[in-house]
């Protein structure tokens, strides 16, 4: 029977100023997936490894896309899942949207391509809220547009692909904390001064309009939030510190990525992403807290196909 390998990147929401509007992919952190088509019409989830995810599939993401997927399309075959994990769930890189963005295009490639991009985006949210409780887009519009992505709107649903300049580097640190996505959401403020508002806004065209030009100054001058950042830093030890520390080595801006732990910074050359990896390691070697640390260019391709 057919299979199929994909990779299905890691992802970074929220981008600083882009509060639950921007996203970009990763290059070189993400998921493997392999999927086998068979005669039992049913989704069965066979292995998972490097993370402990639910079987059952109306409680894992990529189960819940799956089935979605079969049962619109009508397919008469089943399909089997294996998952291997190579990075944590709950880092705030987009675990369950790596998952649920992954099987939506493998589904989709077996289906030869009924579904647009869009498409299997609102799949995939449902994989999300499966696993989250929110069918939340800018993670899994990141994962399957790949690069840098705006989701302008959600009713209904449209998702700008953003242009990704050549020289962009992520240095992400996962601090081996663990932050509630409900928590990280009500610790924010209800209301927030019009001129904060105002000024967020008037960032999100800036970084935009910085990815257009490859004004890389300008991207850094945009990477500000003065919405999420302010309440929820205090989840994250030593945010302030290895925001200083990004900052100070050379980058461009730094931030939460999604709702945390993990701080991501943006950076203008590997050059610059080693640089400010080493000063990540020296601010947390002493503090008595495992982390995981990634360097990776940004996924201009999203989910793609490997090689068996």
């Amino acid at each position: 029977m057919e299979q199929l390998r994909i990779f299905s990147p890691a992802t970074v929401a929220n981008v600083s100023c882009g509060f639950d509007a921007l996203g970009f992919a990763l290059d070189g952190l993400g998921d493997e997936m392999f999927f086998t088509i068979n005669d039992s019409k049913k989704v069965t989830i066979s292995k998972v490894e490097g993370a402990t995810l639910p079987m059952e599939i109306s409680k894992n993401a990529a189960g819940v896309v799956a089935q979605k997927m079969l049962e619109a399309a009508d397919f008469p075959f089943g399909i089997d899942i294996e998952i291997y994990k190579k990075y944590k769930p709950g880092s705030g890189l987009g675990s369950s949207a790596a998952s649920s963005a992954g099987t939506a295009f493998a589904i989709n490639h077996f289906l030869g391509g009924t579904f647009s991009t869009l498409d299997l985006v609102k799949f995939a949210m449902l994989g999300e809220e499966a696993a989250c409780g929110s069918q939340i887009a800018d993670n899994v519009s990141a994962a399957l547009f790949g690069g840098f992505v705006l989701i302008r709107s959600y009713l209904p649903l449209e998702v700008v692909s953003l242009p990704t300049p050549a020289a962009l580097y992520a240095v992400v640190i996962h601090p081996q904390v663990e932050i509630k996505t409900r928590d990280a959401r009500d610790i924010l403020p209800e209301v927030i001064p019009i001129r904060d508002a105002v000024a967020q806004w008037a960032n999100v065209g800036g970084l935009i309009s910085g990815l257009y030009t490859n004004n890389y100054e300008l991207i850094g001058r945009s990477l500000i939030d003065l919405v999420a950042e302010p309440a929820r830093k205090i989840l994250i030890p030593f945010f302030d510190e290895l925001k200083r520390a990004a900052l100070d080595h050379g980058a461009l801006g730094a931030g939460i990525s999604g709702s945390g732990p993990s701080v991501f910074a943006l950076c203008k050359g590997e050059k610059n992403a080693q640089k400010v990896a080493l000063a990540f390691n020296e601010t947390y070697d002493n503090t008595g807290i495992d982390y995981h640390l990634y360097v990776s260019a940004l996924g201009r391709e999203g989910v793609k196909i490997l090689k068996n």
